[in-house]
């Protein structure tokens, strides 16, 4: 979807059509959840701290986020889905991968599926989606934001590889702006350069990442589009109105945020054998403390004990903290099955 969050704000008030949009939080700590695409032409982007979105567009609107009315969206565009393929790796409310090799309505391409998802859900919610058809996840990733908004763009096998030698090494995904930055300074600054290093030489910049990456720069990618995604973490995690070094007072703030983890654990019947710290500094550093244990827990008392014990770890802290996080990972899913990968015809 093009500008999820703030495109729902738009539609649901005409006032805000035209305008620079920001779905979050106006006060100082607060951070950018999504931006239209007014105020995109401004440099704000999600995750992008409020101050510096109003200092990028002073004429920024904010707009407090309504995530049940998103969610709500979010499964009348999956029932669209649903209409074509049962074959939906959900990446996010308004993000999916979709293998519609034996698409249900018959289709002959998946471009001409894609073409129908996107009218309907126009019909149906009155809001934009972009579409990227591809013979693997990574290309069809990178089709779907190629030429956003309101874009359809498709690469075939014949074009594959030549478009990733071309592709610029920032828009590969999960290459982030650090990582990017260090590859320029190897001299990677696009697919071309990516594809003439080694596995070897991948290895000792992106480490266990680097086979994913060296299939990646030849048109490879071969992971299948899985319907029933396993979840990796649950977590949760909260910014403070004002910084403290204090324990007690940071053991305080702690307590909503395991009350989150719990909850989500027992609604979705989780445990997990690593809980893990995030701790922000009022400096902006980061740190994170894991602890791995031997039986699965889920229970609140249990992630509140190991998580005290980690932040206790930490003293002396010699800075405040603005934020702190717990999640819990290696969880324990039980006997899940894997769906079997289709072809893809494009």
């Amino acid at each position: 979807m093009d500008a999820f969050y703030a495109s729902v704000e738009q539609r649901d008030d005409p006032a805000l059509r035209g305008l620079p949009v920001a779905v979050g939080g106006s006060r100082e700590r607060g951070v950018v959840a999504a931006a239209s695409y007014e105020a995109r032409a401004f440099g704000v982007r999600s995750a992008m701290p409020s101050v510096t979105a109003r200092r990028l567009c002073p004429d920024l609107v904010f707009v407090r986020p309504r995530f049940e009315v998103y969610r709500g969206i979010s499964e009348e565009i999956r029932t669209v889905f649903s209409e074509h393929t049962p074959v939906i790796e959900p990446l996010s409310l308004d993000e999916a991968y979709l293998d519609v090799t034996e698409n249900l309505q018959g289709l002959p391409t998946a471009t001409a599926v894609a073409r129908a998802i996107r009218t309907t859900i126009r019909a149906r919610t009155g809001l934009v989606a972009s579409a990227g058809v591809s013979y693997n996840k990574f290309l069809a990733k990178v089709a779907s934001d190629y030429r956003k908004p309101d874009a359809l763009f498709v690469i075939t096998p014949e074009m594959g590889p030549a478009f990733v030698e071309d592709l610029a090494i920032g828009r590969f995904h999960g290459i982030g702006p650090v990582t990017e930055a260090k590859m320029r300074r190897l001299g990677i600054h696009t697919g071309r350069d990516l594809k003439a290093r080694s596995l070897e030489d991948l290895a000792a910049i992106l480490g266990s990442a680097a086979p994913y990456y060296h299939g990646v720069a030849r048109g490879i990618d071969e992971r299948p589009v899985r319907a029933h995604r396993i979840r990796k973490s649950i977590g949760a995690e909260n910014t403070f109105s004002d910084d403290s070094a204090d324990l007690k007072i940071l053991a305080e703030r702690l307590a909503p945020i395991l009350d989150k983890v719990a909850a989500a654990c027992a609604a979705k019947g989780l445990r997990g054998r690593t809980v893990t710290l995030k701790v922000k500094f009022s400096d902006f550093a980061q740190v994170t403390r894991a602890r791995s244990l031997a039986s699965p827990v889920g229970d609140r008392a249990s992630l509140e004990a190991i998580s005290l014990g980690l932040l206790r770890d930490l003293r002396p802290l010699r800075r405040s903290v603005r934020l702190l996080g717990v999640s819990l990972s290696a969880l324990d899913h039980g006997d899940a099955a894997e769906p079997l990968q289709l072809g893809l015809a494009i």
